[in-house]
């Protein structure tokens, strides 16, 4: 069947009936106009549940107005979903991030549309999910329809995204440039935590980083670096230079040799100018991208992730302050544990001392009520912060403990210290 070509955003939408749950492709390839349009068609509409991951530029979902039409379902949170899922109008699902398309694919959370944005058909009708397949790919073939915005500016992506146009219920094409992350790794805490963890890189490590100014600081120590490959969730600008300076090959990778292996990509438009129709880079299903028995064949494996705190046992909050969902699992277990299970692999957790401009230590001697530990104190390697490393594997909780305080900022070393007898009857 030919899908309905629209000749607005909200006429593609109007397909969409009461009580319906939708699936909304997430990262960079947010379809934007779609859910614009979304916004106001689901007024006239009551019962629709939203899944997502991090969203990029769906506010107008977020309007006060659609409480009673609209509820988010959140397996990662995002700008848009942060405040309603804090106030409790909004639902967040903890799991992780590789276990999303098995949800769908089992039929344990049913699907009704996916909302994706894809790249032109080529001459075999073949469209790509570009610049973030993610658990997208799983939505779109369980999905009972696809709505989808044909985008001229997404780029058309190698590996698992590929979507045929006669899949489509509904289309709707319009060139709109997608969304750019920009990021400043210049700040001297990142630096100092970049050149900390380079220096537990080593020459032929297969890399799993997110985005941020600390993964691009981290890269950006690396350029005397040799034969590194990457495997990873997904990847932003900083992974550029080190293509083309050399350092990335991938040529000592035993799953998919001589490839940049990812589930999405969000950065510039430098980034996804490399990416478009490039080989050599390769998006796949996050059920195998993050599949721990997929990334252990891969011999040192470096899992570099960051966290929100951090307690003196090495338990790792990665997804909510406090009670306050701010994030979500995704798959820093996934890789920890990868690398953890692969040859001469290893794994980091990387984070500034402080927050709140000083105020409070990351570094806690217990974790704020409610927080999430996304990885265990059993799973950690290192911690690093400005101040330095810290080896909690095999390490007693005495022994973690001194550790962390080693490395937290300075004002807080004596308080933690104290804390740590007070409370866990620890002598530091």
């Amino acid at each position: 069947m030919k899908p309905i070509i629209c000749r607005s955003a909200l006429e593609a939408v109007s397909l969409i009936e009461n009580n319906e749950t939708l699936w909304t492709h997430s990262m960079g390839a947010t379809p934007k106009l779609l859910l614009d349009a979304l916004a106001q068609h689901a007024l006239t509409k009551h019962g629709l549940t939203l899944l997502q991951l991090h969203t990029e530029g769906a506010e107008s979902l977020s309007d006060p107005r659609l409480k009673d039409h609209l509820r988010h379902r959140c397996f990662f949170a995002g700008t848009p979903t942060r405040s309603l899922l804090q106030q409790g109008e909004a639902d967040y699902v903890p799991i992780f991030l590789s276990e999303v398309p098995k949800l769908f694919r089992s039929g344990e959370q049913h699907i009704d549309t996916a909302i994706v944005q894809v790249s032109p058909p080529d001459k075999h009708g073949i469209c790509s999910l570009g610049i973030s397949v993610e658990a997208t790919l799983a939505a779109c073939q369980m999905a009972g329809k696809i709505i989808a915005h044909i985008n001229p500016m997404m780029p058309r992506t190698h590996g698992d995204g590929f979507i045929h146009y006669s899949k489509f219920a509904a289309v709707f094409e319009q060139s709109m440039p997608l969304p750019q992350h920009l990021i400043d790794s210049s700040d001297k805490t990142s630096q100092a935590i970049g050149q900390h963890v380079a220096t537990l890189v080593r020459d032929g490590d297969c890399l799993q980083m997110g985005i941020g100014a600390i993964p691009d600081a981290v890269l950006s120590c690396l350029t005397a670096h040799k034969d590194l490959g990457v495997h990873t969730e997904l990847f932003s600008d900083g992974v550029l230079n080190l293509v083309e300076l050399g350092v990335i090959n991938n040529s000592r990778k035993k799953v998919h040799p001589g490839k940049i292996v990812t589930g999405f990509a969000l950065g510039s438009q430098r980034l996804y100018d490399f990416v478009d129709d490039n080989p050599s880079v390769i998006f796949m299903d996050i059920e195998q991208v993050n599949d721990t028995a997929i990334i252990r064949k891969n011999p040192n494996v470096m899992s570099i992730n960051s966290a929100l705190q951090v307690d003196i046992s090495g338990q790792v909050c990665a997804d909510s302050l406090g009670t306050k969902i701010y994030s979500g699992v995704g798959g820093q277990m996934d890789f920890i544990r990868g690398a953890g299970l692969s040859e001469g692999g290893r794994s980091v957790i990387a984070l500034p001392s402080t927050a709140a401009n000083g105020t409070v230590s990351r570094i806690a001697t217990v974790l704020s009520p409610g927080a999430g530990v996304v990885t265990t104190r059993a799973h950690v390697h290192y911690i690093v912060t400005e101040y330095g490393c810290a080896y909690l594997r095999a390490k007693s909780l005495r022994e973690r403990a001194r550790a962390l305080i080693d490395i937290a900022h300075p004002k807080f070393r004596e308080q933690l210290c104290q804390e740590a007898f007070k409370m866990w009857r620890l002598r530091v």
